[in-house]
């Protein structure tokens, strides 16, 4: 299979499209890329310095959709197939997938990080894990009346926030705080209004918790003109307004900024949880006591399990939540302006690269 990406050569310097011929071993399955969505992790990969396990040069790209085109033995199943390709695909018989800790998996594979991603005409990946797509032609498969391209935000924007929250224990009632409601956070608010709960976003843009109200959130706030001290008080009276306990109060870190970090931390009450979602490279000061002394839990969440997609992908298309109003799309051939744009300033949903024979 004859494959055309663009490649980071180094780190920061334009992406260069190339071609190269790629086979599936056993268990393996090429897909030929409908959509592939551009997450803070590529830019983090691209710009900060975040170390790839795959060295340079490497095609990044983790939020795939598409259509198996070729397929290796074990795996011929699969072709024809529309998918969604895992972020983070777990082996699924070492210790720890067998034990149910598919996310800590020592021999996953990252498309994009482990092996080349998703900013190319076609993707090489195990089968294990892959996520079938219904008919989309059928209204009543289908009633958001999403196309393929528009899935591939659920490879890691809403497939991630999704197994936070189930790992959470959030409840139909409980009060759900995003902090950083861009592409992950802005999702993970939907789903967790979906879910039943009373949302809070917290974020630096009015525009984009403008956008994101009539889809769920409650409650917004504006992290860059209002303190600590009073975004506190703010969500602890409307909790208190709808009778629900601090223990009721889940709180996800969502912006993958040192600021955002100290302040979901900060939010933390008696009982309370918080939910590390987005990265960071940069330290962060906190007095861990509080976790301690509020017999809080804070918690890591590391992608989606693969046995979580079929859930999204239905969430999705049954329109419970929105994501094209959430998605811009752009040629794959404008990826390089992309990077540079986002690493300027953050986008308010989630950028979509769409090979050309696709666009």
């Amino acid at each position: 299979m004859r494959v055309e990406s663009w490649v980071v050569i180094q780190p920061g310097q334009p992406m260069v499209r190339q071609t190269r011929q790629e086979k599936p071993a056993a268990g393996e399955v090429i897909v030929r890329v409908a959509g592939c969505g551009v997450c803070h992790t590529d830019l983090g990969f691209f710009f900060d310095g975040v170390p790839t396990r795959h060295p340079f040069p490497l095609t990044l790209g983790h939020e795939i959709s598409g259509v198996v085109v070729e397929a290796g033995d074990d795996a011929r199943a699969w072709m024809g197939a529309a998918v969604v390709v895992p972020a983070v695909i777990p082996c699924a018989v070492c210790d720890a997938c067998t034990a149910g800790h598919g996310q800590i998996c020592p021999t996953q594979v990252f498309p994009g990080n482990d092996v080349h991603g998703g900013f190319g005409t076609h993707v090489r990946v195990p089968a294990n894990g892959l996520c079938r797509v219904p008919d989309l032609s059928k209204p009543h498969e289908n009633p958001a009346g999403l196309d393929l391209a528009s899935l591939a935000v659920i490879a890691d924007a809403v497939s991630t926030p999704y197994q936070a929250i189930v790992r959470a224990g959030l409840h139909a009632g409980d009060v759900a705080v995003w902090v950083g409601v861009g592409g992950v956070g802005g999702f993970g608010a939907q789903i967790s209004a979906a879910m039943g709960a009373h949302v809070v976003a917290i974020d630096v843009d009015d525009g984009r918790l403008r956008h994101l109200t009539p889809y769920g959130v409650t409650l917004a706030l504006n992290s860059a003109t209002t303190d600590a001290k009073t975004l506190r008080k703010k969500i602890r009276d409307f909790a208190q307004s709808h009778r629900v306990p601090s223990w009721r109060l889940r709180i996800f870190e969502a912006s993958g900024h040192p600021a955002g970090q100290a302040l979901a931390f900060g939010l933390l009450g008696p009982g309370a949880l918080l939910s590390v979602v987005g990265f960071t490279a940069k330290p962060v000061e906190l007095r861990l006591s509080n976790l301690m002394a509020f017999d809080a839990v804070a918690m890591g969440n590391w992608g989606c399990l693969p046995e979580h997609y079929p859930a999204v992908v239905q969430l999705a298309l049954s329109g419970r939540i929105a994501l094209d109003p959430f998605i811009e799309r752009r040629p794959l051939s404008q990826i390089n302006d992309v990077f540079e744009q986002l690493h300027r300033a953050s986008a308010r949903g989630r950028i979509v690269l769409i090979p050309e024979a696709e666009a």
